[in-house]
C-alpha cells in the first residue's frame, strides 16, 4: 500500500442489527496489523476479504470482537486530582489541561 497521510487513513465500519458480521474497510495500518493477527489467531471470527493498493483492506469481523467506546470529557477538578495524584506518585507524561 502506498504511503498515506494521517488524514487519508481512514477507516469505514459498516453494521448493522442482524446476526451478519460487521465489516471494516481500513487505511490504517495499525488496525490492518492488528484485525490480521485477529484473522491469523482466530480464522472463524475475522477474515480478511480483500485487499488492494488505492481503497485498503476490507475485513468481516464478529460483531462481538468489536466495541466503541464513548466517554464524557474529564471535569476540570477530576483532571486536576488525576494530575496531582501522578505527581505525587511518580508518574511522568504531560500532565498540564488542553
Amino acid at each position: 500500500m502506498s504511503k498515506l497521510t494521517k488524514i487519508e487513513r481512514d477507516t469505514e465500519i459498516y453494521y448493522n442489527q442482524s446476526n451478519a458480521p460487521m465489516l471494516i474497510r481500513t487505511n490504517d495500518p495499525k488496525l490492518i496489523r492488528k484485525l490480521n493477527a485477529l484473522a491469523a489467531d482466530f480464522p472463524e471470527l475475522c477474515k480478511l476479504t480483500e485487499e488492494d493498493e488505492i481503497c485498503g483492506s476490507y475485513f468481516e469481523v464478529d460483531k462481538h470482537r468489536v466495541s466503541i467506546h464513548v466517554t464524557r470529557p474529564y471535569s476540570e477538578e477530576r483532571r486536576q486530582r488525576q494530575s496531582q495524584w501522578a505527581r505525587e506518585n511518580g508518574l511522568k507524561g504531560n500532565t498540564s489541561s488542553k
